[in-house]
């Protein structure tokens, strides 16, 4: 029983119809191995037996009487903290929202329990409102990494990555408005992929000048297709959603080659420090491509060493919203979240706007860079896992606030709304696991899916398990 929390949507699927397992079999199931695991890895704010089991029921009626079953028909999920959940305590990871009872779902709740997903829990978003990329925030302490006591899962989607690799059933819901969805899947040795912006709704819409990417941490490629299939499609509440309905993704996974494909390959975009173990990972990793026929150049894009002036402007200067919470919560906030917040305190609105044109410049050259190639491959993250109470790795640079220094390869596509997946590509000879990005065409979230694909039936990950989920 404890090895149904790593089946995926199809394994599940057809056990279901063939009359091998039932949904309330299979809750009942990932429940309990949630609750053995958890003390070692803190990657649940809270379950919800109650909702799971109750859609499990439902479920089984669907399978008992031969009724038509719905795309996730019986399949677990966990939504991410900061995602609103109807009737059910969302804390945003901070003392300021702490106990908020939302009145609705988020319309991405709402599309995955609509599609027959029963709903396990909310995840730890480790870290303070999303801001930084460490698992470990005041309100709920550190979310484990799965491969090491006391080491950073990353985040803001930690407890989505940990919950993935630790067989807590196969769908995570995630966020990523810096690297949110990559790092946790990068630092956990899981899967998963931030879409092209508006493919998702997002809503509440994010204060971060349209960042925020909502998308699935899986331990496979097919399940994150799947999930993806049931999030996506316009949604009135995002203003910013696109138009276009949700493609079969999972349907279309082997359709595509990668002989002849175009892909570009940057060890650093041109500025940015990687740890040696992380970049000989994933040019090792890389080689993969050429071997399946496809044509692989190294680059340097020209627009990178823009990147860093941009994003330590802009990531403070997002979060200056929350000045006003200071004289009442600074005291219960992270620190190194308030330092932020007041370094960007004396900023001008002509200098926001200024620095706005020079970043949607920024954005034009990454769109018209990628008309070259059809993917662009680097690092997921610069380091693997560090002590989860530093911001910084031990033997970088320090600094109060500013943990970008080891995730610049992640900003650049959230802010030009490419899709993005961080795919784990090996590990370290310390056994922490590492990640390659793939980088598509805007919209071509599709292309993305099949690339990993193909990496991972030629570079197979989920069968590692973790020590902390054993």
């Amino acid at each position: 029983m404890d090895e149904i929390g790593y089946l995926g949507v199809t394994e599940l699927g057809a056990l279901y119809r063939a009359r091998k397992l039932s949904p309330v079999e299979a809750a009942k199931a990932v429940l309990a191995r949630i609750e053995r695991i958890e003390p070692n890895v803190n990657a649940m704010m809270r379950c919800t037996p109650e909702h799971a089991l109750a859609a499990a029921r439902h479920s089984e009626a669907v399978f008992q009487q031969g009724g038509a079953a719905r795309l996730l028909e019986g399949i677990p999920v966990t939504i991410k903290d900061l995602q609103p959940t109807k009737g059910v305590q969302t804390d945003y990871a901070t003392a300021v929202m702490q106990g908020t009872i939302p009145d609705a779902d988020a319309p991405v709740v709402t599309r995955l329990l609509d599609a027959g997903c029963m709903m396990l829990g909310k995840t730890t978003s480790a870290s303070e409102w999303g801001w930084k990329g460490v698992s470990q925030a005041p309100i709920s302490g550190i979310t484990h990494n799965p491969w090491g006591k006391g080491l950073n899962a990353g985040a803001s989607s930690s407890g989505a990555g940990v919950a993935a690799a630790c067989g807590y059933g196969p769908l995570h819901q995630g966020g990523d408005g810096a690297g949110s969805i990559r790092m946790p899947a990068h630092f956990s040795g899981v899967y998963g992929l931030k879409p092209t912006y508006g493919r998702v709704p997002s809503w509440p819409i994010s204060n971060n000048d349209l960042a925020t990417h909502v998308g699935p941490l899986t331990r496979s490629v097919e399940d994150a297709a799947l999930m993806l299939q049931a999030m996506a499609g316009p949604h009135p509440w995002d203003f910013t959603s696109l138009e276009s309905p949700p493609q079969d993704y999972a349907g279309q996974l082997g359709a595509a080659s990668m002989k002849g494909k175009r892909i570009g390959f940057t060890r650093d975009l041109g500025h940015a420090r990687v740890d040696p173990e992380v970049a000989e990972l994933v040019a090792k990793a890389v080689t993969a491509f050429e071997a399946m026929g496809a044509h692989v150049e190294e680059v340097t894009p020209p627009w990178g060493p823009l990147g860093p002036e941009l994003a330590r402007f802009f990531w403070p200067a997002t979060f200056t919203a929350r000045l006003r919470y200071l004289p009442e919560f600074e005291s219960r906030m992270d620190p190194g979240f308030v330092a932020m917040i007041k370094s960007a305190a004396g900023f001008t609105v002509p200098q926001f706007m200024q620095m706005r044109e020079r970043r949607f410049a920024y954005i034009q050259a990454i769109h018209e860079f990628m008309e070259g190639y059809d993917f662009l491959l680097s690092p997921a993250v610069s380091v693997a896992a560090f002590p989860a109470d530093r911001l910084q790795p031990e033997h970088w640079p320090q600094h109060e606030w500013d943990w970008l220094m080891w995730a610049e390869f992640s900003y650049p596509f959230n802010w030009s709304g490419s899709p993005a997946a961080s795919l784990p590509c090996g590990f370290t000879p310390a056994g922490l696991p590492v990640g390659l990005q793939i980088v598509g065409r805007r919209f071509d979230d599709l292309g993305v899916l099949q690339a990993s694909a193909a990496f991972e039936a030629a570079r197979p990950w989920a069968q590692h398990r973790p020590p902390l989920a054993r």
